[in-house]
């Protein structure tokens, strides 16, 4: 991704993820906005953006962080909000036997007393891949992935969601259900 896209690309994640007020604009329940009026808002905020701009994010993001609705009207990001304007409904799935979780090692003596919370996040975040799970852990700090014990989960209850960009998210996994390799 060059400069100009990664730019754009935190820009709309901050916007669309944690803070929309900051260029006065409101996402619905499901996270959605109309893309003119994003643009429109990031424009008079300074921000310069274009429908070309917006496209290009959402076509060339490795991460398919962000989805543009099937009439084109409307843009959301996929997963990872901190803003309590949303709660995406996302339908119940049923997860694969294991998924991964990446985090920092600074962070396994928490993780082992109380699991993995979501924190100011509306879910926790959890991969099919190992390797994408590793390079979420790079980002901040010496890197670890744990194996959770997703099925077994789903079978005592726990509900499992997949976001757009194929992210499966859950509320919290207690540390019973946690591999550490």
């Amino acid at each position: 991704m060059n400069k100009q896209l990664d730019k754009t690309s935190k820009f709309l994640s901050y916007i669309l993820r944690h803070q929309p007020e900051a260029i006065g604009i409101t996402l619905d329940s499901d996270g959605w906005v109309n893309i003119v009026h994003l643009i429109t808002q990031a424009n008079q905020y300074g921000e310069s953006l274009t429908r070309e701009l917006v496209e290009q994010v959402v076509k060339t993001s490795d991460k398919k962080r962000f989805t543009i609705s099937d009439d084109g009207i409307k843009i959301r990001a996929a997963q990872g909000h901190s803003t309590q304007q949303v709660k995406i409904s996302h339908a119940e799935q049923i997860p694969p036997e294991f998924l991964y979780h990446g985090t920092a090692t600074r962070f396994i003596d928490s993780i082992k007393k109380q699991g993995l919370i979501s924190g100011n996040r509306h879910y926790v975040h959890l991969s099919t891949d190992e390797n994408i799970a590793n390079k979420v852990g790079k980002r901040h700090g010496k890197p670890i992935v744990l194996k959770v014990k997703a099925l077994q989960m789903h079978q005592q209850d726990f509900k499992f969601y997949l976001a757009d960009n194929d992210v499966w998210l859950t509320d919290a996994v207690p540390n019973t259900f946690l591999i550490f390799d």
